[in-house]
């Protein structure tokens, strides 16, 4: 299976899309907010999450429309949540963007775990308890992360 997703053309571009997602998601999330640096990296990641949730609505690995596709347009949501508050500026906007875009950067790794599950095991009816518990881990070290930022953003 992940022979089939490397060397489709679709596939390439989900895999090099998410890769770029989870770099520069990484690097917004554990830098210092608002600098020019932290903007830049961060339209990265917009734009790279925006191609990643898109293109997986063409890949069809379980017959049809997946709970996968489900979470993509859950993502998808997410990171648009998330910049509206940037484009409309209105009170409170940097509260919302940053619990949008924080939980975007979580729910990323969060698949990156149902990713690995389908594509490296042979049977994910014998490993979905593994991926489940990585990522109920990653969800809680995730909102640690975020909550601790928050807390020093004064947004808590």
């Amino acid at each position: 299976m992940l022979n089939d997703i490397i060397h489709s053309n679709i596939g390439m571009f989900h895999l090099i899309m998410s890769l770029l997602a989870l770099l520069t998601g990484t690097v917004v999330l554990l830098n210092k907010k608002g600098t020019l640096m932290h903007k830049r990296i961060g339209y990265v990641y917009v734009v790279s999450m925006l191609l990643l949730n898109l293109s997986s609505f063409f890949i069809i690995s379980f017959g049809g429309f997946s709970i996968f596709h489900f979470f993509a347009i859950i993502s998808l949501l997410t990171v648009i949540a998330g910049m509206i508050p940037t484009i409309k500026k209105k009170k409170n906007w940097f509260g919302y963007h940053f619990y949008f875009m924080s939980w975007s950067v979580v729910g990323l790794y969060a698949a990156l775990w149902s990713e690995i599950g389908t594509r490296f095991t042979n049977s994910m009816k014998d490993f979905w308890w593994v991926v489940a518990i990585a990522t109920f881990a990653t969800v809680a070290i995730g909102a640690r992360i975020i909550n601790k930022e928050a807390k020093k953003l004064n947004l808590r």
